[in-house]
């Protein structure tokens, strides 16, 4: 199995993965949307979708940031990756993202979350897969709060 994000990566695209999971798992907006290009991208899913009514992703730093205010500051995401694959200046990790909502309502899906970096290791394109249909939905628990 191949090493899992981290510090001590020596892959640029491993490395901006690792920099975007720790920054979102530490709410830290500005570390998030600095660790992308100028014409950076996200599609979190790829394609249309609720998220994405159009497809075509959300490009450059104020979409990203926008992104960030819309996505994830609403609630408390945490990765469990299973593994990571990099080859050129791009990087797969598949695993889980899991969710827990202030209302205590979590939802999880599995999917691959893929790293496109420039040669100065920013994000160019964050693209992931997940199926809507499979994500899972619990109500809320007294222990999940």
């Amino acid at each position: 199995m191949a090493e899992l994000p981290g510090p001590d990566s020596k892959h640029p695209a491993r490395l901006a993965a690792w920099r975007s999971i720790d920054a979102v798992a530490r709410g830290d907006k500005q570390a998030w949307v600095e660790n992308f290009a100028d014409d950076g991208i996200v599609q979190d899913p790829i394609g249309k979708s609720v998220i994405d009514p159009t497809g075509e992703g959300h490009k450059g730093k104020v979409a990203i940031e926008k992104f960030w205010d819309t996505n994830i500051a609403i609630g408390r995401p945490l990765f469990n990756l299973q593994s990571s694959i990099c080859s050129g200046n791009e990087c797969a990790n598949v695993g889980t993202l899991t969710i827990q909502f202030p209302d205590g309502l979590v939802t999880q899906l599995y999917g691959v979350f893929t790293y496109r970096v420039n040669d100065e290791g920013k994000v160019t394109a964050l693209r992931t897969y997940w199926e809507a249909e499979d994500m899972k939905v619990h109500a809320p628990r007294e222990d999940w709060k």
